[in-house]
Formats: C-alpha cells, sequence, structure tokens
C-alpha cells in the first residue's frame, strides 16, 4: 500500500515535501510538528482519499474510527 502510493526514494521524498525550499530556519524555531503553513508539507493530507480507496474504507468508516 505505502510502495504504490509514495515514492520512497530519496528524490521522491524531497519532491513530495518540496525540501529544496529555505524552511529550515522557522521550522528549527518552531519546531516540525503541528504546522498549519503552506510550506510545511509533512503535516499535509492530500493523499488520503487514495488510501483510503486502496484499503476499501469509506468516508462514513473513517469518520468512526
Amino acid at each position: 500500500l505505502v510502495r504504490e502510493n509514495f515514492k520512497l526514494t530519496p528524490k521522491g521524498i524531497i519532491e513530495a515535501l518540496d525540501l529544496r525550499r529555505p524552511i529550515y530556519k522557522a521550522t528549527a524555531a518552531y519546531g516540525h510538528f503541528g504546522r498549519t503553513g503552506a510550506g510545511f508539507t509533512w503535516e499535509k493530507t492530500d493523499r488520503v482519499d487514495a488510501l483510503r480507496k486502496a484499503v476499501g474504507a469509506t468516508a462514513e468508516v473513517a469518520a468512526r474510527g
């Protein structure tokens, strides 16, 4: 599932997270987690629908936890 939906090569990770941007100073100063700014791509949930579909989960099932 993971390998089908994510490129796990160094290049794939760099591209998916857009890590060639100069965000490191802000990240180091305020931390990695819970960031809502557009520049902090590791908090994106843009692949949720594809992953739910891949495992056969519906939105209703996912909402129930």
